[in-house]
């Protein structure tokens, strides 16, 4: 049995996490700002559950949750940094305050998760940490720009941290999900700036309206995505990116090409530079 923490784990793809581990007979630190939430789902609650307060953004909290999960479980093999949110808006029509709320949860709140789960791992030397990410965080577009950013930024935290750990047996793993049918596109979690400047209605106004029309018709199973995700901690040799569904592989490889592309042809002036 392993133990899992999963921040997020009240709804969407978090709870999927929640219930696929359960189901294997796991043991599960479901954490969520309000951890009822998490047990409603679980009239009787199975004794491998344990759901804790813990708003991400509050280091105290998740301290306090890793503190009852080690009292109950002893110990912490996986961590599933999954609690997060959606922002859409052209990137000069997002206020200050919309972007620094967003990447309080998005990338703060992982560094706390972090933080406070870390110590157990390392101390073990041996664990997995997975971040759970987007596609838009290796390939962005209009109206999503902040948004991609705080998974711009996990992905670069991921991948320095695998470099961290690794010596210590601990594993990173980084997921890129494409579009998933759990309520990510719902107010529930996206929040939506004001088109407030008409000179973005072209390049951003299709985003925002097509990301409307989307909710409940993303492509992906988010059953089958828990279920790839709990597959990939029992590889020997786990991934440091998986990525999650066909348009997360379509959009990836579309921006490997034109990086490609660009860097041929501009490869002259990268080395006129040199000495």
């Amino acid at each position: 049995m392993s133990v899992w923490f999963v921040t997020g784990a009240s709804r969407g793809l978090g709870a999927e996490i929640t219930r696929e581990a359960l189901d294997r007979g796991h043991g599960v630190i479901a954490t969520a700002r309000d951890a009822s939430a998490v047990l409603r789902a679980y009239p009787q609650q199975p004794d491998g559950l344990l759901a804790v307060n813990a708003d991400v953004t509050e280091p105290q909290q998740l301290t306090a949750a890793v503190e009852a999960g080690l009292a109950k479980f002893g110990r912490i093999d996986i961590v599933a940094g999954n609690a997060g949110y959606g922002l859409v808006g052209a990137i000069e029509e997002t206020s200050d305050e919309a972007a620094r709320a967003l990447f309080d949860v998005n990338v703060f709140g992982v560094l706390n998760t972090l933080r406070a789960t870390l110590p157990t791992l390392r101390a073990q030397r041996s664990g997995h940490v997975l971040n759970i990410g987007s596609v838009a965080g290796f390939a962005t577009a209009p109206a999503v720009g902040l948004y991609g950013a705080s998974k711009f930024a996990l992905e670069a935290i991921s991948e320095a941290l695998h470099g961290e750990l690794a010596p210590l047996g601990v594993r990173v793993t980084i997921v890129e999900l494409g579009g998933h049918r759990t309520d990510f596109l719902s107010s529930l979690s996206m929040r939506v700036e004001p088109a407030s400047i008409a000179d973005y209605a072209a390049a951003a106004g299709p985003v925002r309206e097509a990301l409307t029309g989307y909710d409940g018709r993303q492509p992906g199973d988010p059953v089958k995505a828990a279920k790839a995700i709990v597959d990939i901690t029992e590889n020997p040799e786990p991934p440091l990116r998986l990525q999650l569904g066909a348009d997360a592989l379509e959009r990836i490889e579309a921006k490997l090409d034109l990086v490609r592309r660009e860097l041929h042809q501009w490869r002259h002036v990268a080395l006129s530079t040199g000495t």
